[in-house]
C-alpha cells in the first residue's frame, strides 16, 4: 500500500523567553476527517420505537423493497458488510416485539434488514476534533529501510455531542524524522465481539468501599449475597432484587445504579481480521464511558520475560463522573479494558512506566488535579498510595501541572514530558529528567517551556493549548506528537543529547 507523505519541512522555533533547546516543529497536520463514519444503533425511546416498528411492518411490500434498495445503494459502499450491521441492530429490538405480540424470529429476512436500517445511524467519529496523540513503536518492524521505524499513533477523536473515542493511524518515520502515514481505511469498524468479564467479590467490594458507601442498605443488600466469582447478569439479578426490597428510596436506588455502572466497565473487544488498524474504533461501550473515552496514554511495556504488551491508561466519562481505566493489547485487534482501583485512581492523567521499576509497576498520576505524583504497585490495576513528585514552580504552570504520557527511558534517566497551565488557561509543555533507579528524584527540570502554542496553533475548540499523550525516541531524537487547541495535531522533534545537556545544566 502506498503511503501519503506528510509535509515535513521543519524549523527551529522559540517561545517568548529564550529556550535552552531547539525544538523543530513539523508543518505536518493530522486533521479530522468528517467522512470517517461508523454505523451506530439508533434508538429514541420505547414508545417511539414501538410505533416505528409498527409503521415499517405495515408498509406495502413494494414500498419496503424500494426503501431497502435505496438504502443499500446509498450506504453499502460506506460500511463493510452492512447486512451484518442491520441484523445486529434488528436483534437488539427483539424484546420490543414481545410487547407487540409478534415473534421477531419469524419476520421475513428483508423486513429484518429494513427494520435494522431504520434503527441505524451514521456517526462521524472525528468530525469535531482529532487530538491528544500518543505515538508508539509498531509490533511489526519487518521490511524497513535502515534508520526507519514503523509506528502507530493513537488519537482522541470527537464527534457529535462531544463523544470521544480512540482511533489509530499507522505509518513510518524515517532516519530524517519524516513521518509517512499509511492511507487510513474508510470502512471503519466497531468491535466484532464484545465479552463482559467475570468479577471477583474481593476487588469489586474494595472499589465500592473506596466510594464510601458501605453504610447504605443497598450496599449491604447486594454485597451480602455476592458469590466469590460472579457475572454481570448475576449482579443485575441481585440489584433488581434489592430494588424490590428497598422500595423507592432515592439514595439507595442511586447507589444501586452506581453498582451496575461500576460493573459495566470491564470487558473484552475483538475486531475483524479484515480490518486495518486505522479502521478500528474503540467507541464507548460501557455505561461508565457513555460520554467518552478520553486521553489514552499508550506505552509499549516490556514484560520481565522480554515480551511486549501495549497498555493505555484513559479516562472513562459518563457525563457526571470520571473513572480511570486501563486498556491492554498485544496485536491492536484484541483489547481488554478494565477499571483501575485504589485510592490513587481518583483523577485524570495516569501514565504507566514502560517497565517495572525495582520490581514494581510504576505510575505517574495527579491525584489532586494540581501536582505531579508517582505511585508503585504489585498489581497493574491496583494503586493505593502516591508520593508527591512535583509542585507547580514556574509562572507558566501556576494553575496546575500534569504529565503528557509515560516516561521515556534513556541512559541518563527517565524523560518526563509535562504540561503546565498558566495565565489565560494557556497549556504549554515542559520536561523533567528523573533518576533511573529512583524516579522519585528529579535530577533536571527546564525552567522555561519546551513548547508554547504559536500563532498557527492557538485557535481551535479549546484555544491556547498544546498537549500530548505519549512520545518516543527515534534515533538521536525525541519525537513529540501533540494536539493544537483540541482540534488537530502535529509533531515536533528535539535532539536528545542537546536536551539532556540542558536538563542536567538546570539541576
Amino acid at each position: 500500500m502506498s503511503r501519503l507523505p506528510l509535509v515535513i519541512i521543519t524549523f527551529a522555533i522559540q517561545a517568548a523567553n529564550p529556550m535552552p533547546v531547539t525544538v523543530n516543529r513539523s508543518h505536518a497536520r493530522f486533521q479530522p476527517d468528517a467522512s470517517r463514519v461508523i454505523a451506530r444503533f439508533f434508538y429514541a425511546s420505547e414508545s417511539r420505537s414501538l410505533a416505528l416498528i409498527t409503521n415499517v411492518l405495515e408498509m406495502p411490500p413494494e414500498q419496503k423493497a424500494e426503501v431497502l434498495a435505496r438504502v443499500m445503494v446509498n450506504y453499502s459502499n460506506r460500511h463493510r458488510d452492512i447486512d451484518r450491521i442491520f441484523d445486529k441492530h434488528f436483534n437488539l429490538l427483539l424484546p420490543l416485539f414481545r410487547q407487540l405480540s409478534i415473534d421477531g424470529h419469524m419476520i421475513a429476512r428483508n423486513d429484518k434488514q429494513l427494520l435494522g436500517a431504520y434503527f441505524t445511524m451514521e456517526y462521524s467519529i472525528e468530525a469535531a476534533a482529532f487530538f491528544n496523540p500518543s505515538m508508539m513503536e509498531h509490533p511489526d518492524q519487518s521490511g524497513l529501510a535502515e534508520g526507519s521505524k514503523r509506528i502507530i499513533i493513537s488519537f482522541r477523536a470527537t464527534g457529535e455531542g462531544h463523544i470521544s473515542s480512540v482511533v489509530f493511524r499507522t505509518g513510518v518515520i524515517d532516519s530524517y524524522n519524516h513521518i509517512y502515514l499509511d492511507p487510513p481505511g474508510k470502512m471503519l469498524e466497531s468491535p466484532e465481539h464484545i465479552r463482559k468479564h467475570k468479577y471477583h467479590r474481593t476487588s469489586f467490594v474494595m472499589k465500592l468501599d473506596e466510594m464510601q458507601v458501605s453504610h447504605h442498605l443497598a450496599y449491604q443488600s447486594v454485597t451480602s449475597e455476592l458469590p466469590e466469582v460472579f457475572t454481570y447478569e448475576e449482579l443485575r439479578k441481585l440489584v433488581d432484587k434489592s430494588r424490590i426490597l428497598l422500595g423507592s428510596e432515592e439514595k439507595e436506588n442511586l447507589l444501586l445504579n452506581e453498582i451496575m455502572w461500576l460493573a459495566s466497565s470491564h470487558y473484552d473487544i475483538e475486531f475483524s481480521k479484515e480490518t486495518l488498524i486505522s479502521e478500528r474504533v474503540i467507541f464507548p461501550i460501557a455505561e461508565t464511558e457513555v460520554k467518552g473515552i478520553e486521553d489514552a496514554r499508550f506505552v509499549r511495556f516490556t514484560e520481565a520475560e522480554g515480551m511486549h504488551t501495549y497498555y493505555a491508561t484513559y479516562t472513562a466519562f459518563d457525563g457526571n463522573t470520571i473513572l480511570p481505566k486501563l486498556l491492554l493489547t498485544r496485536d491492536f485487534r484484541h483489547f481488554t479494558l478494565i477499571p483501575v482501583n485504589g485510592e490513587v485512581a481518583q483523577n485524570k492523567g495516569m501514565a504507566l512506566f514502560p517497565r517495572m521499576v525495582n520490581g514494581k509497576y510504576a505510575m505517574l498520576c495527579r491525584t489532586d488535579g494540581v501536582n505531579n505524583y508517582i505511585a508503585y504497585s504489585d498489581k497493574i490495576n491496583m494503586w493505593r498510595y502516591a508520593k508527591i513528585l512535583q509542585y507547580p514552580s514556574y509562572t507558566w504552570e501556576f494553575v496546575q501541572i500534569g504529565n503528557c504520557g509515560s516516561p521515556i527511558e534513556i541512559p541518563e534517566g527517565w524523560l518526563m514530558i509535562t504540561h503546565g497551565v498558566g495565565p489565560m488557561r494557556e497549556y504549554v509543555l515542559g520536561i523533567s529528567l528523573l533518576d533511573l533507579d529512583n524516579p522519585e528524584k528529579v535530577i533536571g527540570r527546564l525552567t522555561t517551556p519546551l513548547l508554547v502554542p504559536n500563532t498557527n496553533e492557538r485557535d481551535g475548540y479549546v484555544p491556547n493549548v498544546v498537549y500530548s499523550c505519549g512520545s518516543m525516541i527515534h534515533g538521536d531524537s525525541l519525537i513529540i506528537p501533540y494536539a493544537m487547541s483540541d482540534y488537530a495535531s502535529s509533531y515536533a522533534t528535539i535532539n536528545v543529547k542537546e536536551l539532556v545537556s540542558a536538563l542536567l545544566a538546570s539541576a
